[in-house]
């Protein structure tokens, strides 16, 4: 599945975000031995290790590795946290973030994503991620708070659900923005049970997070 091929080019990618900077290390390590490949239809295999988003149907997206390594980088997640992921899309973001040693609950509303993504992560032996299908701006609150919450669609408005659902002094990166226009990153830190600080990160261009 991996082949010689496949892993040059990863680290000519990865190589690529280093020398940008601004990408913490062991993100980059860790995508490193991520076959991105394995979440794309076979007809992108030859594009996989290009810093470019694909579709992956739903109208939904694989996020460019560059985000990837942004947006977890920026999450500063530790091991053993939980980590609520919003969109489990092809479950490329949900592998990076268990294998930096995270404990993943990942939400998914597209069944047929959910279901291609439970056999590629369990092809991929990532069987300690937990998947759910259901509407992700609601979170997991049975599961709740969790250390870190990451979001891979772009929400009009932060969710009240996740800001209850974020463990005090923990972080969550959500992009929030009108849909089909410039989104902003936001880094959403919860000091206190009653308050939260917001930091702007940069402009991003998402799919929208649905709310039913």
């Amino acid at each position: 599945m991996d082949s010689y091929l496949h892993r040059g080019q990863r680290r000519q990618l990865i190589d690529e975000l280093r020398a940008r900077g601004g990408y913490d290390e062991k993100v980059l390590a860790v995508m490193a031995n991520v076959p991105r490949h394995a979440f794309l239809d076979s007809s992108f295999h030859g594009w996989a290790y290009k810093d470019e988003a694909f579709r992956i149907g739903c109208e939904q997206t694989i996020s460019q590795p560059s985000t990837v390594a942004w947006q977890t980088t920026e999450l500063e997640l530790l091991p053993r946290q939980h980590v609520l992921e919003i969109g489990t899309g092809s479950g490329y973001q949900a592998a990076v973030l268990s294998l930096l040693g995270g404990r993943v609950f990942t939400v998914e509303r597209h069944k047929p994503l959910y279901r291609k993504a439970k056999l590629t992560l369990k092809k991929l032996r990532l069987d300690r991620i937990r998947l759910y299908l259901r509407d992700g701006s609601k979170g997991l609150p049975e599961l709740a708070p969790f250390d870190r919450i990451l979001a891979t669609a772009g929400a009009a408005a932060v969710p009240p659900a996740l800001r209850e659902q974020l463990k005090v002094g923990g972080i969550m990166v959500i992009p929030v923005g009108p849909d089909g226009e410039e989104q902003s990153m936001l880094k959403i830190r919860r000091v206190s049970e009653t308050e939260w600080t917001e930091e702007e990160l940069g402009g991003c261009r998402f799919v929208p997070l649905v709310v039913s």
